[in-house]
């Protein structure tokens, strides 16, 4: 394998457009990580999957697309190489690996990360033939890392939260006022998603992707139909491309509603809060009238979309989206000229961009540090490709870039969404899709309101679902929360936890 090009030796198409793919050996595992560091490549997601051999693969982002790597395992000797080295987001995803395959690998750091107790260590959910016997569960001892020194104390924070909102434990190290380090333990809301995929038939199981997490219903059911489609060979009619685009850019602006709500009222600015809110149950009204659904959980489904717009739905949804924009647009004024909002955003939290390059910050944190990547631009598919998107980006890294990035994207999508339904061609909104053949496996790559969302879809026989791993970009960004916070004071955390605004959900499959 040469530098540079190595990757080029296989080209077969794995779902997604771009999507190339490569089986190494253990020694080339390690040395492709090394290569595609120096080559500046993004580690989108890793995992281990069961079939006839255990393997372990990885999804890498490249210049020219994207890069499927797989390490088949020895029987005899299944661990494996760490790519941490290289990659930090890897340790987390390599220690979910350990719990739910059972597949360990050369990582120092060996504790365990989504178990919690909650069964026994010598059972691993996806293992071939795994058998849950009676455990007694409780409270597990996890080894924090402490930090130690004159006048240090600890804060435990979580995971049971004042608020309707999902359950994360964070350990704040301070001095005085300022915070030292803060280590987060997720994995409170295991559901067994994985699992659960590999008992539905390959044509069903959308609608499970759409509820990884839910605020990015579009996004992953998006991802596993792509994913599906690539493996049956089918191609999607024009309309329905753009169908979903309007669906995905919907989610998109209603996320960014509620966002830049919540971080007004963490300011201490409650109006926003309400005329953010006010203007996200508008957008959400709209979505029903126009699509059946307030939060699109169903509308991609195989070959297409569940759901087509008339002319004066369609006429309906864009004044609205265009009113909602104008708004929002008045709203930032009032962000941006209000003096105790601009104080608590400005400087708060920052990620730098050489800090943010070194941990892999993807998606919206990531093009608010200079991050400059969106696949709707560096990869795009259709409606994308026929549709130009102008890529947001800030280098500040700080909660105010995350708003601006907000506020631009907001305004962005809006535009879209005109042209989208401006334009949106004539014809068919769905097209069958046939049962792909056994051990078949498909990529499927969708950026997301948080970031690019990735479901990698391997078929069984008569059609049931071999392996499906759903990749929310939340788990390369939550590392960066920890950074974000030190030299910070703990009072802060909930606005700048706010602006990062990660998956719980989507995380603790």
């Amino acid at each position: 394998m040469a530098s540079g090009n190595w990757w080029t030796e296989s080209l077969e198409q794995a779902g997604a457009p771009g999507v190339r793919t490569l089986t190494v050996s253990r020694d080339d595992w390690t040395r492709a990580a090394r290569e595609l560091h120096a080559e500046r490549a993004r580690l989108l997601a890793l995992w281990a999957s069961h079939g006839t051999r255990a393997t372990v693969r990885a999804v890498f982002l490249i210049d020219c697309g994207a890069l499927l790597l797989s390490l088949p395992l020895d029987a005899g000797d299944p661990s494996y190489p760490g790519l941490e080295a290289y990659f930090p987001c890897a340790s987390r995803l390599q220690r979910a690996i350990a719990d739910l395959s059972g597949l360990r690998c050369t990582d120092p750091d060996a504790r365990a990360w989504l178990r919690h107790n909650a069964w026994p260590p010598e059972f691993h959910p996806l293992a071939p033939n795994a058998q849950l016997t009676p455990h007694e569960g409780g409270v597990d001892v996890y080894p924090f890392v402490r930090v130690e020194g004159e006048g240090v104390h600890e804060i435990p924070v979580g995971p049971v939260h004042a608020g309707i909102i999902e359950p994360g434990h964070f350990r704040f190290s301070v001095v005085g006022e300022k915070v030292l380090r803060l280590e987060e333990r997720l994995g409170y809301v295991h559901k067994g998603i994985e699992r659960r995929f590999t008992e539905l038939h390959v044509l069903d199981a959308h609608r499970l992707a759409a509820r990884v997490s839910g605020d990015s219903a579009v996004a992953f059911s998006w991802a596993y139909c792509q994913a599906l489609e690539g493996m049956a060979g089918i191609s999607i009619p024009p309309r329905a491309a753009w169908l979903r685009g309007v669906c995905l850019e919907l989610e998109r602006i209603a996320n960014h509603l509620g966002d830049l709500g919540a971080l007004g009222n963490d300011a201490g600015f409650a109006f926003g809060l309400a005329q953010f809110s006010r203007l996200k149950e508008q957008l959400l009204r709209a979505c029903d009238a126009a699509l059946g659904e307030r939060y699109l959980m169903d509308t991609i489904v195989p070959g297409g979309t569940r759901a087509d717009l008339g002319s004066g739905a369609s006429q309906e949804l864009r004044a609205t989206v265009r009113t909602i924009a104008q708004e929002a647009a008045t709203l930032r004024t009032v962000y941006d000229e209000h003096e105790g909002v601009r104080d608590r955003f400005t400087g708060a939290g920052a990620i730098a961009p050489e800090l943010a390059a070194r941990l892999g910050v993807v998606g919206l944190v990531g093009r608010a540090s200079g991050q400059a990547f969106d696949l709707r631009c560096d990869h795009a598919s259709s409606p994308y490709t026929e549709v130009t998107v102008e890529k947001i980006g800030r280098r500040g890294g700080d909660v105010a870039a995350r708003v601006a990035v907000r506020f631009d994207e907001l305004q962005e999508s809006a535009l879209l969404i005109g042209r989208l339904l401006e334009e949106l061609p004539p014809g068919p909104r769905r097209v069958s899709v046939p049962v792909p053949r056994a051990g078949a496996l498909g990529i499927g790559l969708i950026e997301g309101w948080r970031g690019p969302v990735l479901i990698a879809l391997e078929t069984g026989a008569d059609g049931v679902i071999a392996r499906c791993h759903p990749h929310d970009p939340s788990w390369q960004n939550w590392p960066a929360l920890e950074h974000a916070i030190i030299g910070n004071i703990v009072p802060d955390f909930p606005l700048i936890n706010k602006s990062f605004n990660l998956s719980y959900s989507g995380h603790d499959l």
